[in-house]
């Protein structure tokens, strides 16, 4: 139980920070739509860019986050091989042409939850189903 709840509150302050970062104007940068649903079912209220959507290249995805003329943004690709492999290449891309990469957030959550859940789409649920697991004991 004391876990569980200890979990809960490092989770919380996580998505808050990120939740912070966003409303900064940094973009979030995920894999698909359900992972961008997710993080607004996590109120996640900044810019969030589906890097997979339409099925668009790693080279159009970079030069749209060119095009923001930011200097940094928040990967927060899944934590699967595929996922981890996608962040790598597209990291090396951004770094490339001067964007500031943050994996910080994606590695927080990597050490939470990354053996019990492989997808961001999934963490909105995960967060439900872990406060009603400190509820219900």
């Amino acid at each position: 139980m004391a876990r569980l709840k200890e979990k809960e509150e490092r989770l919380c302050l996580l998505f808050s920070a990120l939740a912070e970062e966003s409303a900064k104007g940094t973009p979030i940068i995920v894999e698909g739509k359900r992972d961008a649903d997710a993080l607004r079912a996590l109120n996640i209220k900044g810019p969030i860019i589906s890097a997979k959507t339409g099925g668009r290249s790693l080279l159009s995805l970079v030069s749209e986050i060119e095009q923001l003329q930011t200097s940094e943004v928040i990967l927060l690709l899944d934590f699967d091989r595929r996922g981890k492999e996608f962040t790598r290449r597209l990291k090396q891309h951004l770094e490339a042409s001067k964007t500031t990469v943050s994996l910080a957030f994606w590695l927080g959550l990597f050490k939470l939850v990354g053996k019990e859940t492989k997808n961001v789409e999934n963490l909105a649920k995960y967060m439900e189903t872990l406060k009603s697991k400190i509820c219900n004991s």
